[in-house]
């Protein structure tokens, strides 16, 4: 300490306080993708989306058709441990499937 000066600290009067909304980032849903691969026939594709979702054969021809077509589909939706779930099945069947938070 410096003799004959008195160093204080004070406190700010105000504090600036910044808030986040972390509940949008917790509630947006999470999607699972199937992504187009070589191997896969489009009748095994079509087969594995009825039989894992339930899927008619009409919906789930149609998701195929996108993977086939536009390179990836999404086919489901849900938390993120359901979505984990679901790729991890998609996986089992030989289908390349990734999950990320919708947007």
């Amino acid at each position: 300490m410096i003799r004959g000066s008195s160093l204080s600290t004070t406190a700010p009067d105000t504090l600036e306080r910044t808030e986040v909304d972390e509940s949008l980032s917790l509630d947006r849903p999470w999607v699972v993708i199937v992504w187009n691969d070589p191997i896969n026939l489009m009748e095994y594709v079509t087969f594995v989306f009825q039989s894992l979702f339930g899927f008619s054969k009409e919906k789930a021809t149609r998701l195929m058709l996108d993977v086939h077509q536009l390179g990836r589909a999404t086919v489901a939706t849900g938390t993120r441990e359901r979505c984990e779930l679901d790729v991890s099945r998609l996986h089992e069947h030989g289908l390349w499937a990734t999950m990320e938070q919708d947007s």
